[in-house]
């Protein structure tokens, strides 16, 4: 029964959905045939009767393929939840010279409007998705339009045949009628492997898609490294070098006052010895924000339990094994839950959190979840497009789900065996 009564909602759903596929794959092949039926209306006497319909059909053509593919992915990632990656190029910045010209990467132009319109029909002649759309538009309306245009077919033939009296008709209604109602939950179905077969992008597009984004990584990674070093150096010559400095001007300083003045010497050594405790402690934070000893000596969670303990937050940490990673992934999964600690105290306001560590057959997954007041989310120069950025060098994923009034739930995810 209950089947039964999920089958019109399925004719509905499928109806509705079939339509949409045919508009969409058919919409091309109805240029061609509307330029077709003015060349023939012009006549054969008129000089544009053949070349007018070539026009159009060319530039009908071009200006609706791309389009045509990305409503089709739309309605497929929608449908289906099904991705495909468009694969489009794009331009590099636009910027204008010290002479008064606009340079887009190919060529020099007077203003930037001209630069940016040069700049995308250049992309666009050069892009190997404009001729993949072109070929998916002339494919698409001869196998998934056709199946698609089944149930409107049939529909509509039901319709012109009961709108007339003879028996014949009627028959042929009712054909239309079956026909509409039994394809319809699944005519639309076709233009799923058809879009993933021809509209995904090549492997040629991919490769060159990669290389780009290792090379925006390895440029990510070099900036990274080099502001660590900034750090670190600025950390040292302002903090325990100067200690250390003004440590050995006491040293000298009581050392000459030892035989004249006992005192003054003894109070400037234990001075020093107070300022040498300090240094150390300052070297050993300094190394704990380096590499945390704690995560080299006992793992990934525990050294998230030690860092709960110094958040001014109710934290839990959970971890359904003992995580051993390899050293890079470790600090980066590491100083990423720090990171977004670190945010739900400044930002978030929350005054609870939740870490979670589980290993599965994809790689390590970390999630914190707090309770503040939600809002964040990975915008260009944030501090979370920063760790997005950290965690793509190890081919690592970051999703933030923070709507507003919260709570905020980040997912780190890093492919990676336990060691």
């Amino acid at each position: 029964m209950r089947r039964l009564g999920a089958w019109p909602a399925r004719v509905g759903v499928g109806f509705a959905r079939a339509c949409a596929v045919a508009a969409v794959s058919l919409l091309v092949p109805a240029v061609w045939a509307g330029a077709v039926a003015l060349g023939i209306w012009w006549g054969p006497g008129n000089a544009w009767s053949w070349f007018g319909p070539l026009l159009i059909v060319c530039a009908g053509t071009l200006a609706l393929s791309r389009p045509v593919c990305g409503t089709i992915r739309l309605l497929v990632a929608r449908w289906t939840a099904t991705v495909i990656p468009a694969g489009y190029r794009q331009g590099g910045p636009v910027t204008r010279l010290s002479t008064g010209y606009w340079w887009n990467g190919f060529s020099y132009e007077h203003s930037r409007r001209e630069a940016v319109m040069d700049q995308k029909m250049r992309l666009w002649w050069s892009d190997p998705a404009t001729w993949r759309d072109l070929r998916f538009t002339g494919i698409v309306p001869f196998t998934a339009g056709v199946a698609a245009a089944l149930p409107p077919a049939g529909a509509a033939a039901a319709v012109l045949g009961f709108a007339r009296p003879e028996t014949v008709a009627h028959l042929v209604g009712a054909l239309g009628l079956v026909v509409a109602v039994a394809s319809a939950p699944y005519a639309w179905r076709p233009v799923v492997p058809v879009a993933v077969r021809f509209l995904r992008p090549s492997p040629a597009m991919a490769l060159a898609d990669r290389v780009d984004e290792l090379t925006a990584q390895r440029a990510d990674a070099t900036v990274a490294q080099a502001a660590e070093i900034r750090r670190i150096e600025r950390d040292l010559h302002d903090g325990a070098q100067a200690r250390l400095v003004a440590l050995g001007l006491s040293l000298a300083t009581a050392e000459k006052l030892m035989e004249t003045d006992p005192a003054r010497a003894r109070n400037l050594m234990r001075d020093a010895r107070a300022g040498a405790s300090a240094s150390l402690a300052e070297l050993r934070e300094l190394i704990r924000g380096i590499s945390p000893p704690v995560l080299n000596e006992r793992g990934l969670a525990d050294a998230v339990r030690a860092l709960a303990l110094d958040i001014p937050l109710d934290v839990a940490v959970s971890a359904t094994t003992p995580l051993r990673l390899d050293p890079p992934i470790e600090s980066a999964v590491y100083f990423g839950i720090a990171e977004l600690l670190t945010n739900a105290v400044k930002h978030a306001r929350a005054t609870r959190a939740r870490v979670s560590l589980t290993h599965d057959e994809t790689g390590v997954v970390a999630e914190v979840e707090d309770d503040g007041r939600g809002g964040a989310g990975i915008r260009a120069g944030g501090g979370l497009a920063g760790l997005h950025r950290r965690l793509a060098a190890f081919d690592g994923t970051l999703e933030v789900t923070s709507p507003p009034g919260g709570p905020t739930r980040v997912r780190m995810m890093v492919p990676c065996e336990l060691s």
